[in-house]
């Protein structure tokens, strides 16, 4: 099971970007599916992002267009770049590894901390 650790949050105003990472442990980064999803005060966990193992992205309705989402396998990350950012925006983004079969063995979901997005003037 890989252990996830985001980084890159803070605080940015609004029409700003942000670059967030999520670097996993363990040398079976690959075959997970990543995605990236975010929390904001009072609201419920929410969809933000989704890289399959083999690199095709989807994302919320909200963010599609101004946010990016990829990986780099070779240093076991995924990125999500956002873009004009928006006050909306602002939430604890969460990485998570999705739980996938792989050579007849099952690995579990696996989620960071979490790091805080603020966009504000």
């Amino acid at each position: 099971q890989v252990q996830v650790v985001e980084s890159g949050g803070g605080l940015v105003q609004p029409g700003g970007s942000l670059r967030l990472s999520c670097v996993a442990s363990g040398s079976i980064f690959s075959i997970y599916s990543m995605r990236w999803y975010r929390q904001a005060p009072g609201k419920e966990r929410e969809f933000v992002a989704r890289i399959s193992s083999g690199g095709s992205p989807n994302y919320a309705n909200s963010v599609k267009g101004r946010f990016t989402i990829s990986r780099d396998n070779a240093k076991n990350t995924v990125y999500l770049q956002m873009n004009s950012l928006k006050p909306e925006d602002t939430a604890v983004y969460y990485c998570n590894a999705e739980g996938t079969y792989y050579s007849l063995r099952y690995y579990p979901d696996s989620w960071g901390q979490g790091t805080q997005v603020t966009v504000s003037s």
